[in-house]
């Protein structure tokens, strides 16, 4: 079957022999955008976090044919130099451990900030726990977050 959907910005044709398949395989297998992660495929871990339509999701819940006519932010795509207030405030804060996780966190992130601006300190700690980090930067994370949202009312 064959797919159209825009995925940074860009429209995208894929062919799928299954409309179930879940985005992040087409992602990083049909279209080579290795920044989303896969990790527990149950929506559970939060590795896979992209947006759609500005929405932090879990690509690997949610099946291409849903995403027909929607808008889908990868990694890849949240900014075009690594100047998002996110990515600003990740390399400040030295986030990144082992980095698996880091670009579902820092998708949930931007998302949470982009619905939020004015986001609390519990606000930060109850959505970014969404995203598990099995290496133990939970409080790296945390700072670049409230960072963020400081980098975010600046701009």
């Amino acid at each position: 079957m064959r797919f159209e959907f825009t995925i940074n910005d860009q429209q995208h044709i894929v062919d799928l022999p299954d409309p179930q398949t879940p985005l992040v395989f087409v992602l990083r297998d049909w279209l080579g955008l290795k920044g989303t992660k896969y990790s527990c495929l149950e929506g559970i871990c939060g590795a896979c976090t992209v947006h759609v339509d500005g929405h932090a999701v879990r690509a690997c819940q949610i099946p291409v044919q849903s995403i027909i006519g929607k808008s889908i932010t990868t990694i890849e795509g949240l900014s075009k130099d690594g100047n998002h207030p996110v990515q600003r405030a990740w390399i400040k804060e030295q986030v990144a451990q082992c980095g698996w996780c880091q670009s579902g966190q820092i998708m949930q992130a931007a998302a949470l900030l982009s619905e939020n601006p004015g986001v609390s300190e519990e606000d930060i700690k109850t959505e970014m726990g969404r995203v598990i980090c099995r290496c133990g930067t939970g409080l790296r994370i945390r700072r670049a977050v409230a960072l963020a949202a400081e980098l975010s009312l600046e701009a």
